[in-house]
């Protein structure tokens, strides 16, 4: 691959994502934004980029939200109802319990029993 300086403007850049010449991204099309991006200020350069890369990836080990197995009497008509309407959007119906259970933990969702 050929070096990015070696390319005095946009259009060149993006000519040469699009044509292959240049990337690290497998989309142009998204290299293509994040170029765009960068010239609109919207991204900042980070001194130690691998040392941030690191760090971050860290965090997202350390705050991602662990999963506990339990079980649960569910009457088969509404297990089969579950499924079916899972396959309709195309997750699995665990899925959907867990969303459920999370929307109604967080006040999102409200039962009438």
């Amino acid at each position: 691959m050929e070096n990015k300086k070696k390319f005095k403007d946009k259009k060149a850049i993006i000519d040469a994502l699009e044509s292959g010449k240049i990337g690290l991204i497998d989309d142009p099309d998204e290299e293509k934004e994040i170029l765009e991006a960068y010239e609109r200020g919207e991204l900042i350069p980070v001194d130690d980029g691998e040392k941030k890369k690191r760090e971050l990836i860290e965090a997202v080990w350390n705050t991602a939200p662990k999963t506990k197995r339990i079980s649960i009497r569910l009457t088969e008509q509404d297990l089969e109802r579950l499924r079916m309407r899972a396959s309709e959007v195309g997750i699995p119906y665990q899925t959907i319990i867990g969303s459920l259970v999370h929307q109604y933990a967080s006040g999102k969702l409200t039962v009438h029993l």
